[in-house]
C-alpha cells in the first residue's frame, strides 16, 4: 500500500508538470493511482435545455453513502438496479444492489479496469472490460463463466464506448490513442498524438474523449462519418485537470470526474454549447464538489442518480440528479 501510495504522488506531480507546460506528455497510468454507453440519441443531446440546471453544487454532506463489501473498487458502472465494479485487489468483479449496498462476487479473473460497459442481450447482458493491468479486452455474460478474451494488444486501456453493433473504440492511455475493435478481436488504431486519453463517450455520431495529461486539451470531439472514418479532434472543454470517467447521461448533458487540488469534482456540459470554438472551465457547470479524493469513478442510472467513489477506496457515494 506505501509504495501504491508513494507511485500515486510521483504520478501526479509528473501529470500536473506537464499539464501545466503542456510540453511533455504525461502518461495516466492507472495501476499507479471512469464510460458508460449512453441511450440518448443525437438528437437528444442538440435539444437538451438546461431546464435541470442546478442552483448551487452539491457538496460532500449532500452525498449519501452506499455500504457495499469490496475493499478497492476501482472501475463503476450501473445497470438494472446494481452497481457493478472491478476489485483491483482480489481480481474480482462485484454486483452491489443499489439501494441496499448487498455484495456478491460475480466472477474473477479480470485484473483491474478504469471503466467498462453493460449491455442487455437477448440471452441477459454482456459486459465489455478493458483491463488495464493486461492490456486485455474481456467479455463476460450473465452466466458468470471465465471471462473471454476478446484481444490483449492494447496499451493501458482506460475508457470504453461502443459506436456499431460489433464495434467500440478503446482509449490507449500509454500509446495516447484510441483503437477501434471489433467484437472478434480486430484492432486498428484511429487517433494517435492524444494526451493521454482516459473518458471516452459516444452518442453514435460524435465521440467525446478525455485528454488527462493536457488540461489545455481537457475534452475533446470528433465525428463518425458515414463511410466509418472520423474526422480530426476538436476542442469540447479546456481548463481541467486530470479527467478520468467522461458519460452521457439520459438528460443530455455530458458528465465527467476531474480533479480541483485534490478534490474529486464532477461537472457537466451540454455538449452542443462547445462545438463552435469549445467551452472553457468557466463554461462548466459544477454538479458535485466533494471532498472525496481525486481521482474519482462515477456512473449515472437510467432515473439519473450520480455514483461515484475515489479510486481505490471502498466508499461509494451517491447523489440524486434533477430529473427534466
Amino acid at each position: 500500500m506505501k509504495m501504491i501510495a508513494l507511485l500515486w504522488i510521483l504520478f501526479s506531480v509528473s501529470l500536473i508538470s506537464a499539464q501545466d507546460s503542456d510540453a511533455a506528455t504525461a502518461v495516466f497510468t492507472p495501476s499507479e493511482s471512469p464510460t458508460a454507453a449512453s441511450t440518448i440519441t443525437p438528437e437528444a443531446a442538440d435539444s437538451a435545455e438546461q431546464t435541470s440546471a442546478l442552483a448551487n453544487p452539491f457538496l460532500q454532506e449532500d452525498l449519501a453513502m452506499l455500504t457495499g463489501n469490496v475493499q478497492r473498487p476501482n472501475a463503476i458502472t450501473w445497470h438494472d438496479n446494481h452497481i457493478y465494479t472491478i476489485c483491483n485487489g482480489d481480481w474480482t468483479i462485484y454486483k452491489i444492489d443499489d439501494r441496499s449496498g448487498e455484495t456478491i462476487t460475480y466472477v474473477f479473473g479480470v485484473r483491474n479496469g478504469s471503466s467498462f460497459i453493460v449491455e442487455d442481450t437477448e440471452a441477459g447482458f454482456d459486459l465489455w472490460i478493458p483491463d488495464t493491468d493486461s492490456g486485455t479486452l474481456w467479455k463476460v455474460d450473465q452466466a458468470r463463466l471465465a471471462p473471454v478474451s476478446i484481444t490483449d494488444q492494447l496499451d493501458i486501456p482506460w475508457g470504453i464506448a461502443r459506436i456499431s453493433a460489433d464495434r467500440f473504440l478503446i482509449t490507449n492511455a500509454r500509446a495516447h490513442s484510441i483503437a477501434e475493435v471489433s467484437e472478434s478481436g480486430a484492432v486498428q488504431t484511429i487517433l494517435t498524438d492524444l494526451r493521454s486519453p482516459t473518458g471516452i463517450a459516444s452518442d453514435g455520431r460524435r465521440v467525446y474523449v478525455a485528454n488527462a495529461g493536457s488540461a489545455r486539451r481537457g475534452i475533446e470531439w470528433f465525428e463518425i462519418q458515414a463511410d466509418g472514418s472520423y474526422s480530426q479532434p476538436q476542442p469540447l472543454v479546456s481548463g481541467l485537470r486530470s479527467i478520468t470517467n467522461v458519460t452521457l447521461a439520459n438528460d443530455g448533458f455530458l458528465y465527467f470526474g476531474y480533479a480541483l487540488g485534490t478534490r474529486g469534482i464532477v461537472g457537466r456540459i451540454e455538449p452542443s454549447q462547445c462545438f463552435a470554438g469549445g467551452c472553457t472551465r468557466e463554461d462548466v457547470e459544477v454538479v458535485v464538489f466533494s471532498d472525496i479524493p481525486a481521482p474519482i469513478a462515477l456512473t449515472i442510472s437510467d432515473d439519473l442518480r450520480l455514483f461515484m467513489h475515489s479510486r481505490y477506496r471502498p466508499e461509494i457515494y451517491w447523489v440524486q440528479l434533477p430529473q427534466l
